[in-house]
């Protein structure tokens, strides 16, 4: 699903664990809780998508776009974020 255009999609609570998700968009998608363990999600567009309680461990988010994102209670401590924009328009380091 590289590449996939996802916009505004409710992906609540999907099993996505390992996904190929790298350059999608999905700006403004649900994600809420979903499953995105171990995915491949570099430069993808997360912009306004809801990521609450999403669990991201050891996903890839390098170059990913989550500016404007709601990330309450998502797990992102062990996802790769270098050269992520964050929530507030930040580039993480």
């Amino acid at each position: 699903m590289s590449k996939a255009e996802l916009v505004g999609t409710n992906l609540r609570e999907a099993s996505l664990s390992m996904a190929n998700l790298a350059e999608a968009n999905l700006s403004a998608a649900n994600l809420d809780g979903a499953n995105l363990s171990g995915a491949n999600l570099r430069g993808a567009n997360l912009s306004r998508a809801n990521l609450k309680m999403a669990n991201f461990t050891q996903a890839d988010l390098s170059g990913a776009n989550l500016q404007g994102a709601s990330i309450w209670g998502a797990s992102l401590t062990t996802a790769k974020l270098q050269g992520a924009i964050i929530p507030d328009g930040t580039t993480h380091d």
